[in-house]
């Protein structure tokens, strides 16, 4: 196993899209550590003063390929030997840090779960505490921080092309899942040879929903372990936590998103234990928990929560 660093600059990140086409910075094994920096914000979001700005900014701002179809700056593909389409990537997240002692907060015209609710731009920097863990909201709130990536996402098949990073789908990307912080591990179907790993948009904190289309948007380390697993074979995003299986569904119709995540919850029970997928659908509705993962990035996004220990305790 090797522990690999891949530092953001305008080679290593793309600039709000996913693609096939793209050739990877990074190639890894199986089993292999990789350390990420990632970067957040176009030039007008950053602060004219007073707080620490990665310095490789704006050489990506300047230099970096950009897909005007998305705002998001990913640092990326990193590729898995071996990978094949077929396969899933099993990507622990390790570590998440701060890279920067600020985030910002975005609110738009026409944009969010509240579209004709609010007819100015705002935009706010948020002063962030590593060392307290906390960011200091205008009104003088001190917000617990759960920095997590909401963007981590594989190349998309081939036929697609170019596709905007704004819009989660199959093969991940933006799906804004809070739950997906150190610790947890998110599973993503290969659809390219070598998998073509990229990850950004970090988030010092979010709640479910994001509903005025931006967390507290910052740059954030990401320390992954990335595992090829030739023995899963399914083509949606799945995930788990310490304590929890999670499945998701993203569509721009909610109760669809409802709809795909709780099927797959149901098959990812039957596929772990003897159950019906009557009793994994009894099961579902007596214990499982659906969370509005976002309702801002045009197709929405449910996610199922499941407690380990229902399924591993007489359920087999």
């Amino acid at each position: 196993m090797k522990h690999h660093h891949l530092k953001a600059s305008a080679e290593s990140c793309h600039w709000g899209f996913f693609d096939a086409a793209r050739k990877p910075v990074l190639r890894i094994n199986s089993g292999d550590r990789v350390t990420v920096d990632t970067l957040s914000g176009a030039p007008q979001f950053i602060p004219k003063s007073g707080f620490h700005v990665p310095p490789e900014l704006a050489e990506v701002h300047a230099r970096a390929e950009r897909f005007e179809g998305g705002p998001h700056i990913l640092t990326g593909p990193i590729a898995i030997k071996g990978a094949k389409p077929g396969h899933v990537l099993e990507v622990k997240i390790l570590d998440v840090k701060l890279r920067q002692d600020w985030g910002f907060n975005l609110i738009r015209p026409l944009a969010g779960t509240l579209q004709d609710d609010f007819h100015e731009t705002r935009l706010i920097h948020i002063p962030l505490d590593a060392k307290r863990n906390v960011g200091r909201l205008p009104w003088g709130l001190e917000l617990p921080l759960a920095p997590f990536f909401g963007i981590m996402g594989v190349a998309p098949p081939k036929a697609w092309g170019r596709i905007t990073s704004i819009v989660p789908r199959a093969h991940g990307g933006n799906l804004d899942n809070k739950e997906l912080v150190a610790g947890a591990t998110l599973y993503l179907p290969v659809f390219v040879d070598g998998g073509l790993f990229s990850c950004g948009d970090g988030h010092g904190a979010q709640g479910d929903g994001e509903v005025c289309i931006t967390a507290i948007e910052t740059a954030l380390q990401g320390t992954f372990e990335i595992i090829l697993r030739q023995d899963l074979s399914f083509t949606y995003p799945r995930a788990e936590t310490p304590k929890h299986y999670i499945t998701m569904g993203m569509d721009p119709d909610l109760d669809q998103c409802v709809v795909i995540a709780l099927r797959d919850m149901l098959a990812f029970i039957c596929e772990r234990t003897n159950l019906s997928k009557e009793d994994a659908y009894t099961l579902c509705s007596l214990a499982a928990d659906l969370h509005v993962t976002q309702t801002v990035n045009g197709s929405k996004g449910i996610h199922v929560m499941l407690e380990k220990s229902l399924l591993h305790a007489g359920a087999n």
